[in-house]
């Protein structure tokens, strides 16, 4: 009998549910520019006082089935930033390995995901993750272990997103609905210590992360145990609103940016 197996069968291969993962990661926080802060910085996401860029990058495993789990490497960044009180971080870049991966969060919550290669190393208290792009090193941390910390082992935390569909026709423009989505990490860390050590961002066309500067690192932690990923549509907004920052999402090396010395230009 023939099989059709571009068409969906009895059995999904995951249920629409959160994903559990088991992750070991440096998170870290450090202070850019205000002026980059903001205008990274889509409505209706409000800033915080500081200017802040919240990251981490991470070995995940993935427990797709109680028979399947992948493993990927990957680096998250996000402003800092509330939205109706609720303190969170507006994801700007996503880069993993794996194909899969990488399309099933673009399209099913909006998440800027691209295809990366990450490495991520531990020799006793000393650690080193990279994230490469087009044979690019962008992004370099490196650090030292110390001291478990007091912050809580168990939480919930918060990233913003944008999920749309671009013009077929008009750049810059939307066809239907343009939503932001927020994704629902829940933590489970059975082990928190902070770190010492330093951030490296190195020029890409393809990925610009240098152009928000790492002025002073304010936290930096290693963390292992397990999270559980899940999100939701929060409301759906203007298309002009997020449509500058979908650049980010694609790999354009003659894009020039705009001049953060001439806001109206921005704005026009």
């Amino acid at each position: 009998m023939s099989r059709l197996r571009y068409l969906q069968g009895p059995a999904a291969t995951r249920s629409a549910g959160a994903l559990r993962n088991t992750v070991r990661s440096v998170r870290a926080i450090y202070e850019t520019d205000e002026a980059v802060a903001r205008a990274l910085l889509p409505q209706p996401l409000v800033g915080i006082e500081r200017p802040e860029v919240w990251l981490q990058i991470a070995h995940v495993a993935m427990h797709v089935a109680d028979d399947r789990t992948v493993e990927i490497g990957a680096l998250t960044m996000g402003i800092n930033c509330t939205y109706e009180g609720t303190p969170g971080a507006y994801c700007f870049h996503m880069a993993m390995e794996g194909e899969t991966v990488v399309t099933s969060g673009r399209e099913r919550f909006g998440e800027p995901k691209k295809v990366a290669e990450t490495s991520f190393e531990r020799q006793g208290d000393h650690v080193r993750a990279t994230c490469s792009r087009h044979g690019i090193t962008y992004f370099a941390l490196e650090g030292r272990i110390g001291g478990e910390n007091d912050a809580p082992r168990a939480f919930e935390e918060y990233l913003f997103c944008y999920k749309a569909l671009p013009s077929i026709d008009t750049p810059g423009q939307f066809d239907g609905d343009v939503f932001l989505t927020r994704l629902n990490w829940k933590r489970n860390y059975t082990t928190r210590r902070d770190m010492t050590g330093e951030i490296r961002l190195t020029e890409s066309p393809y990925d610009p992360l240098i152009d928000i500067p790492v002025r002073r690192l304010v936290a930096m932690e290693y963390v292992e145990g397990a999270t559980q990923t899940s999100g939701q549509i929060l409301r759906t907004v203007p298309g002009d609103w997020i449509a500058p920052h979908w650049i980010g999402r694609y790999d354009e090396p003659t894009n020039s940016g705009i001049d953060l010395a001439q806001p109206a230009e921005k704005a026009a």
